[in-house]
């Protein structure tokens, strides 16, 4: 992995956009998208650079990671309505170009397969867009997890429910149940670009950079990808044994190699 370590979260989130205009300089680019908080700042700046400079997403496809089992599309919390409201409604790709799995299919295994099925047809995810929970999870692949899993039905840990229930009146209206892609599905995509900024982080980016690889830490499979970045802010490296390492190791790279 290359890990990139910035100041701020605003740093994070610009560094991540340089990267997303390399793709989307393409003829035509397949993104990965998730949501969350991580992800905000960058979805800002990739709108202010598609309002302000011209950046344009018509070409482009997406896929999001996961959606909650039970929730209707246009349910605030869905992740299919997330997605819109902070993030594609803003710029100018076709809104039916942008697919999440159906957390409402009446058998949610078909569903998960269709959907990794569907990721194939496309030529597959060139760039996967992710964040980090606090027990190491992606997408919904929570501790335990299978490193090379497909999309499926999970059932979501006690505290990642904990984690998410700020976005609901209470922890009991989380859904429990998700589709999520699967480890062996994100890391097909053609690059990997993990986001993570707050103390609150750091624990796992440790976990993840630093640990063995494990499905107690469904993140560190990003170990054995060819071309992973994790993008984060000091407060999230701050449990990194050789952060001092990462910081000499881009500020040495040669400027053809930076994003």
């Amino acid at each position: 992995m290359e890990i990139i370590i910035k100041p701020t979260e605003a740093d994070v989130a610009s560094l991540a956009a340089d990267i997303f205009v390399q793709y989307l300089n393409r003829e035509s680019v397949t993104l990965g998208l998730a949501t969350g908080s991580t992800p905000l700042a960058l979805y800002r700046e990739l709108i202010r650079r598609h309002r302000e400079e011209g950046l344009s997403f018509a070409h482009a496809r997406a896929f999001l990671l996961d959606e909650y089992v039970g929730l209707a599309p246009q349910h605030p919390q869905s992740y299919y309505r997330t997605i819109r409201d902070e993030f594609t409604a803003h710029i100018d790709i076709d809104d039916a170009e942008v697919k999440s799995p159906d957390g409402l299919a009446a058998h949610p295994g078909e569903a998960a397969i269709a959907y990794d099925q569907a990721i194939a047809a496309a030529g597959g995810i060139d760039i996967q867009l992710l964040g980090i929970g606090t027990d190491g999870h992606i997408g919904f692949n929570e501790p335990g997890s299978s490193l090379v899993s497909r999309t499926r039905l999970k059932t979501l840990h006690p505290q990642t429910i904990r984690d998410n229930a700020r976005f609901f009146e209470s922890a009991a209206d989380v859904p429990i149940h998700v589709l999520t892609q699967g480890l062996g599905t994100i890391t097909e995509a053609g690059r990997l670009v993990l986001l993570a900024t707050g103390e609150g982080k750091a624990a796992a980016i440790a976990a993840m950079v630093e640990g063995p690889v494990t499905a107690f830490c469904p993140a560190s499979v990003l170990q054995l990808h060819p071309h992973a970045t994790v993008v984060i802010d000091e407060a999230a490296a701050s449990k990194l044994q050789f952060a001092e390492y990462y910081h000499y190791a881009y500020d040495h790279k040669p400027a053809w190699q930076r994003p």
